[in-house]
């Protein structure tokens, strides 16, 4: 079955765009989500659910299927399993072509290299920052009032909250401390 699926979003927010795209596809069903966010897609998760061996999912673009790279991939995965097929015409991805690479394949590889590029990005940032003496995370609270804390603390005279008012370290902080 030759199935359209549809989304609003932004700039199609009637999808008038994606159906005229879907119009010449010979879809025997076209079923369209009613709103735009990402969250509680019922027809998208309806449609994945009730596929059939064979099946063919055609949408306009790959945005009107998935929000993000990772999500396109978990849907890649899910029509795979199920022996279905992505039809996009946008981008011209028929998934029952088969290449050398798989669509799904290729979409996992990005995903990879979409997730080194950030962690490469970030260790560089924090490392320039170490440099310039930046230290990430939380300032450490001053030793003397950690000092003070533990001996409040040991006094057993005060409580957490007495502690947590007069030196401003907070419970946690004081246990992490009174570990070390």
């Amino acid at each position: 079955m030759l199935i359209g699926y549809t989304r609003p979003y932004y700039e199609d927010s009637n999808c008038e765009n994606q159906l005229n795209l879907l119009k010449n596809s010979k879809c025997e069903i076209i079923i369209t989500e009613e709103h735009s966010s990402p969250k509680k897609r019922i027809q998208l998760k309806n449609m994945i659910n009730d596929l059939q061996i064979g099946d063919v999912i055609i949408v306009a673009n790959l945005f009107a299927l998935a929000d993000s790279t990772r999500h396109l991939v978990e849907l890649l995965e899910e029509i795979e399993s199920k022996g279905s097929y992505l039809h996009s015409l946008t981008e011209q991805i028929d998934t029952r072509k088969k290449n050398s690479y798989s669509f799904l394949t290729i979409a996992q590889h990005l995903v990879a290299f979409q997730s080194n590029v950030i962690s490469e990005k970030t260790k560089m940032g924090l490392n320039e920052a170490k440099q310039k003496g930046n230290i990430a995370g939380r300032p450490r609270k001053p030793d003397e009032n950690v000092q003070r804390a533990i001996d409040m603390y040991q006094s057993k005279k005060y409580t957490l909250s007495d502690i947590k008012n007069e030196t401003g370290i907070s419970k946690s902080t004081l246990y992490r401390y009174l570990e070390n």
